[in-house]
């Protein structure tokens, strides 16, 4: 399994590095969940990684506009990142998440075939309006995207875990398994769940809030020495 890491600029990157993990995920937290970064600060952490570990970029918890959401993923491609994650928050049933998710591949995958492409659902979905995130591995594939996420839009004292039991997600991951896909789980997890995600076997545990020096989502700051002790865990 590998470990993500979501860092907020380049301090916060070469923690991440320091401690330990797989993939580098620049995100934006006041913009949200999957809030997007400045491309500048997304380039520079390609600099800085210099391929040691893959890097995503999210492009944001995005409203139901195919057309924007593809021309960002696009622009988030054009930066040397490995993974494009992009968040089908304001959409609400199965035909409007499939023509976003495709729309998102096409436009990114024409012009850069190896990126890959992760369509992302929100596991407190019933408080959002928005989609069922257990009708994520049928669209992406049906999208020809290359994986899943499930995480959290409000971020609280509750997990993945208080939203999806750990039957549904191991279907889920299962489904997903059998199209081909890879599955990214986070939400809130930490050391303590890690064990667990591993008996899903999902392929990748995303972490942020569990590294930080402090548990407040928007001001923490990632800390190499919390981070080698959950990549240890993870790879153990």
């Amino acid at each position: 399994m590998k470990l993500l890491v979501s860092v907020t600029d380049e301090i916060e990157a070469l923690e991440a590095l320091k401690g330990g993990c797989d993939i580098l995920d620049v995100k934006n937290p006041s913009e949200g969940a999957l809030g997007a970064a400045h491309p500048t600060l997304i380039r520079k952490i390609v600099e800085i990684v210099e391929g040691k570990v893959e890097v995503s970029a999210t492009i944001g918890d995005l409203p139901n506009l195919p057309g924007t959401a593809s021309l960002a993923a696009l622009g988030a491609a054009s930066l040397g990142v490995n993974y494009v994650k992009a968040g089908l928050y304001d959409v609400k049933n199965f035909d409007e998440a499939l023509k976003m998710a495709s729309w998102i591949v096409k436009a990114a995958k024409e012009f850069y075939s190896k990126l890959k492409i992760i369509i992302c659902g929100y596991a407190d979905h019933a408080f959002l309006g928005s989609l069922n995130p257990l009708n994520l591995p049928i669209i992406a594939e049906k999208a020809e995207a290359d994986g899943i996420l499930i995480d959290i839009k409000n971020k609280s004292s509750k997990n993945l875990f208080y939203y999806l039991s750990f039957e549904e997600l191991r279907s889920l991951v299962k489904e997903a398994h059998e199209y081909g896909l890879t599955v990214a789980l986070a939400g809130s997890l930490g050391l303590n769940d890690v064990e667990k995600v591993k008996r899903l076997e999902a392929d990748i545990i995303g972490v942020r809030r569990s590294i930080c020096d402090t548990t407040n989502w928007l001001n923490g700051r990632v800390k190499s020495e919390k981070v080698k002790s959950l990549f240890e865990v993870v790879k153990v």
